[in-house]
């Protein structure tokens, strides 16, 4: 970038996700061209992928920050940390799902934030968004935009002019309470960054969302997240035990108790807030020292049903795994298409000549891996358990191997949605959480509706499915789907999209388990938490932000 480098804040590449110089490539793996193919029609062996767009080619709406409103800026948070350079614009303008980066790649960019500003403590985020309220600017958090549910863009008609306010120059762990096992934490602090500082001191927070590597506690605590060992440690609404909230005139402070009885809880109000309430400037959260053993198991199940009963009555039982995670045969599928060439002995193809002798149906194989903490004896006694309830729903382990290359492999999904598109083919993901009961109903329906959405418009289309998280009511299941687009592709991601998550309302699932609500998922807000609900938190945000300067537009439809 040409201006804010300095700064020494991360940002990913402004035309998707992660850093320049990593991507997702097919050619070691012999068997994804052939399922793509199968899947969705493309060859890419045959297709042409596209060059990279080069940044000169993307119109980007002409700031509104007049040059007194950015030396005003600057006069608080140094002329160096106050930009208007367009391409961290943009950068600021949106997350990372895939409507957003179709708009920026085929230059649909509405309207763009006109100014950023990097905050050095909380002090000049206060002071910031005192001018702001003052001067009617609108102000809109950022982490590390890695978010993929609109949380993040300007309202499109937007007159007023709108500030990002980047949280990523606070990035420290500010202190470790090892008595208590909480870490107090600026809400910049980026997941790798926030392990490296914990586990040098021998701690872990246990947070390991799909963004991990590019998201923030504070954007985390934004958002509602959930980690893949949430099942032991948590989701961030277990985790964040307290936080400081700069909002107009004051900060609301969130003392880290382990219980409160203080009338309706303001700390979980700020959960999920997306900015509509302040701007989080720290956040404590529950930590826990580095396990002796960590270990991830794969499984294999003989049908979908058969591993959702397992993992349910896993989470009945005295075992208490971090990971439990089940993959239903058509994403079971995709991961071992994502394998690498085998220039040994082919273990997959001796397992399933096993598996067929067996009597098992080689094309509904379900994969599942199961994460174990803790102590030596600790880890092996779970293991003992969820192997007996394993077997019990037909189940076998396939050991350690899987496990490791799941570990590897577990924050590169995202770059596969830019290697798709480069290909004119849209992926994306959408998650949702109902009861035990109502699970496999759900998994069914969706793929139902996604089924007839792409025949609608005339498509071959894919969606695949797991169960990502449990717990003792229910679980979340996350559903990946692709197509190559016929028409427009946002046109078309549209009709799919809408399609998947009316199927969640109607079949009693939430509209989002862990991705926010942002624009994206606003319109179902009335059925999910009722018009009643809705009354509720909108008269919340019209209270505490009578101006509508803080992130508007965001969770309830504008």
């Amino acid at each position: 970038m040409t201006d804010g480098d300095h700064t020494n804040v991360k940002h990913m590449k402004w035309w998707g996700w992660g850093v320049e110089g990593v991507g997702f490539h097919h050619e070691d793996k012999p068997g994804f061209a052939p399922f793509v193919k199968n899947a969705v029609g493309l060859d890419l062996w045959e297709a042409e992928r596209s060059g990279q767009v080069p940044f000169e080619s993307i119109s980007v709406p002409k700031s509104k920050a007049t040059a007194a409103k950015v030396a005003a800026l600057a006069a608080i948070v140094g002329a160096e940390h106050a930009s208007t350079d367009d391409e961290l614009r943009v950068v600021h303008t949106y997350g990372k799902s895939i409507r957003d980066l179709i708009r920026i790649r085929t230059s649909r960019i509405a309207r763009a934030v006109d100014v950023v500003a990097y905050p050095g403590d909380e002090a000049e985020v206060q002071q910031v968004v005192d001018w702001a309220v003052a001067n009617d600017v609108v102000v809109i958090p950022f982490g590390g935009g890695s978010n993929i549910a609109g949380s993040l863009e300007p309202i499109a008609g937007e007159k007023r002019v709108v500030l990002s306010l980047d949280l990523g120059r606070l990035s420290k762990v500010v202190e470790i309470d090892e008595g208590s096992g909480l870490a107090v934490i600026q809400a910049g602090a980026q997941g790798p960054d926030i392990e490296e500082q914990l586990n040098a001191r021998g701690w872990t927070m246990g947070h390991f969302p799909d963004s991990f590597t590019h998201s923030t506690v504070g954007g985390w605590v934004a958002t509602r997240s959930s980690g893949m060992q949430s099942d032991v440690y948590g989701d961030i609404a277990d985790i964040a035990r307290g936080m400081r909230l700069v909002r107009p005139g004051g900060v609301a402070v969130i003392r880290a108790l382990p219980s409160t009885s203080t009338g309706p809880s303001v700390r979980e109000m700020i959960l999920g807030s997306e900015g509509r309430l302040g701007v989080i400037t720290e956040v404590t959260v529950n930590v826990h020292r580095l396990p002796e053993v960590r270990e991830i198991i794969g499984y294999l199940f003989p049908s979908w049903e058969a591993g959702i009963a397992a993992m349910h009555e896993i989470a009945e039982s005295d075992a208490q795994p971090t990971v439990t995670r089940v993959s239903d045969a058509r994403e079971a599928g995709f991961s071992f298409a994502t394998s690498k060439a085998v220039t040994g002995i082919d273990a997959q193809k001796i397992l399933q000549k096993y598996l067929a002798a067996r009597g098992w149906d080689l094309t509904n194989i379900n994969l599942s891996f199961i994460g174990y903490e803790g102590s030596a004896s600790h880890v092996a006694y779970e293991k003992k358990l969820v192997g007996r309830i394993v077997r019990k729903h037909g189940g076998m382990s396939v050991g350690k191997g899987p496990g490791v290359l799941y570990d590897q492999k577990k924050f590169d999904t995202p770059y596969l949605r830019d290697f798709l598109l480069d290909y004119g083919a849209a992926g994306d993901v959408s998650e949702t959480a109902a009861p035990w009961s109502r699970l496999n109903e759900i998994h069914d329906a969706v793929y139902a509706a996604a089924d007839a959405a792409y025949e609608s418009i005339g498509i071959t289309g894919w969606i695949m499915s797991h169960l990502s998280h449990s717990y003792h009511s229910g679980a979340c299941l996350y559903f990946t789907f692709a197509f190559v687009a016929k028409n427009d592709m946002l046109a078309d991601y549209d009709v799919v999209k809408k399609a998947i998550q009316q199927a969640f309302i109607d079949h009693g699932g939430t509209l989002s388990h862990h991705h926010g609500v942002g624009v994206e998922h606003s319109p179902w807000m009335g059925q999910d938490i009722s018009e009643g609900g809705v009354a509720i938190m909108r008269g919340l945000f019209e209270a505490n932000d009578p101006g509508n300067n803080l992130n508007p537009g965001k969770i309830l439809p504008a």
